[in-house]
């Protein structure tokens, strides 16, 4: 099968895994990338390895029209923008999405997986359809959370059942695609706002670590002394105190330990937004 990628490098497992199973590639759309958070170096690398184009554009009609008679399909996983209609075009389209759908329709579900507290999670192979995240499944790989699961371990785990998703999808692709179910009725979750990633410090510091784990990399914003800091890493530990919640009690060089409602939440890791905004100081 001839297949083009549309794809960043934290699908580069996906991208390889149809090659190592005989497939073809045509050519790899891929897309700016982003600081701290996810490239497109890998991916192209592995394109010119096997010397096909990379565009690093938005996919356009015109896109898939010059596919039409070399590609019999095209692979999406890690995309940021909407793919035009492809059946005039191509005979298949597929999505990996980072999700067990039907739960968790939407741009990145992985957070809202840890704060909520979800035992399993999963990846799914599905059509690509107009409806986003609506196709019927042709394959999905699901595996445990862990009780500590945090944003990056989650990510990883992704990538590695995405990479076996898509080599089990590729060798038995036509007959998973005309046997695919179609999805039940499920949920569509939208990207986060700095509300749902900004620490209240009234709340168990148990579900304010479940919270900094979710977003990881990404950072929680805490509200201290008329500041905001945009916090990496964190730790907290329950410990009884009469002091009210949200006060910075201890400084040692850049870490700030600050009270919640049943312990100490410790900032190893910040940045103030903006920078230099001001001073914190001890209650």
């Amino acid at each position: 099968m001839r297949f083009a990628m549309a794809a960043a490098d934290r699908y580069q497992g996906v991208f390889k895994a149809f090659i190592e199973a005989g497939w073809q590639p045509v050519k790899l759309f891929t897309r700016p990338s982003k600081a701290g958070h996810d490239s497109h170096q890998a991916v192209a690398a592995l394109a010119e390895q096997h010397h096909i184009p990379v565009q690093i554009s938005r996919i356009t009609a015109d896109d898939l029209k010059n596919l039409s008679g070399e590609c019999d399909v095209l692979v999406v996983a890690s995309y940021d923008w909407r793919i035009p209609d492809w059946q005039p075009f191509v005979k298949y389209a597929v999505n990996f999405h980072n999700s067990p759908l039907p739960i968790g329709r939407g741009p990145y579900p992985v957070v809202r997986a840890i704060l909520e507290n979800y035992p399993a999670w999963g990846v799914t192979c599905h059509q690509l359809t107009s409806e986003m995240d609506q196709g019927a499944i042709l394959s999905r790989e699901d595996f445990p959370m862990q009780p500590d699961e945090c944003h990056e371990s989650l990510d990883l785990k992704i990538q590695i059942a995405a990479a076996r998703l898509a080599f089990r999808t590729a060798k038995n692709f036509v007959e998973l695609w005309n046997n695919a179910q179609p999805q039940s009725e499920g949920s569509y979750w939208p990207s986060w706002t700095d509300a749902d990633r900004t620490m209240d410090f009234n709340l168990p510091v148990d579900q304010i670590m479940r919270q900094v784990r979710a977003f990881g990399a990404f950072g929680t914003l805490a509200r201290i002394n008329d500041m905001t800091l945009n916090v990496k890493r964190a730790v907290g530990w329950k410990e009884a105190h009469s002091i009210a919640p949200g006060q910075p009690v201890h400084l040692h060089d850049t870490r700030v330990v600050v009270t919640a409602a049943d312990g100490y939440i410790g900032l190893l890791e910040w940045a103030s937004q903006p920078p230099d905004e001001g001073a914190i100081k001890p209650a």
